[in-house]
């Protein structure tokens, strides 16, 4: 997954407004400007697209953990390099003060099980002998599981609405993202 797509997942996940991720960048002490936002948020083939960096995904999740859970302190001294799923996931858990039956349930909303071992190896140390690495497909379970868990109520509800023409019950879907 690129960076670019995990922004635009969290986003999604949070119904977080522009201003809202301008707010998170400032609180790592990342300023960006509305328009290199706009075009963080492009898909590889709209016109505007730039990539986001590593660096700037982690400033982001920094703030994220500051926004969810308040400043306790400063900036972590030295960034994660390179910034792997496994940080990006243990980014996450802080910031949403997920215990083991958090995550565990998270990946159940998005039909993944996963077992408490493997669970704790993708937060283990790179080169423990238990380490695991975090895939793609795992990582995206896991925003697919935020998803079901926090957008269950605008994204996933079916709204009947009159028809204007007929005045008949129309069923819409008001997910607003695709994958």
């Amino acid at each position: 997954m690129t960076p670019n797509d995990i922004l635009r997942r969290l986003r999604y996940v949070f119904d977080f407004k522009d201003s809202t991720l301008l707010e998170i960048f400032k609180l790592a002490e990342h300023e960006i400007d509305r328009a290199t936002l706009t075009a963080f948020l492009q898909k590889e083939d709209e016109v505007g697209y730039v990539e986001c960096s590593n660096q700037v995904l982690e400033a982001f999740l920094d703030g994220f953990i500051f926004y969810k859970r308040g400043k306790q302190g400063s900036l972590p001294k030295k960034p994660i390099s390179p910034l792997t799923n496994n940080a990006i996931l243990k980014k996450l858990r802080i910031a949403l003060e997920f215990k083991e039956d958090d995550m565990l349930s998270t990946f159940k909303l998005a039909d993944c099980d996963v077992s408490k071992s493997e669970l704790t190896a993708l937060f283990r140390k790179e080169g423990h002998r238990k380490y695991k690495e975090c895939g793609n497909q795992f990582l995206r379970n896991f925003l697919s599981g935020l998803t079901s868990r926090y957008r269950t109520d605008s994204s996933q509800a079916k709204m009947t609405e009159p028809s204007p023409l007929t005045g008949a019950s129309v069923q819409s879907n008001a997910a607003g993202i695709s994958d």
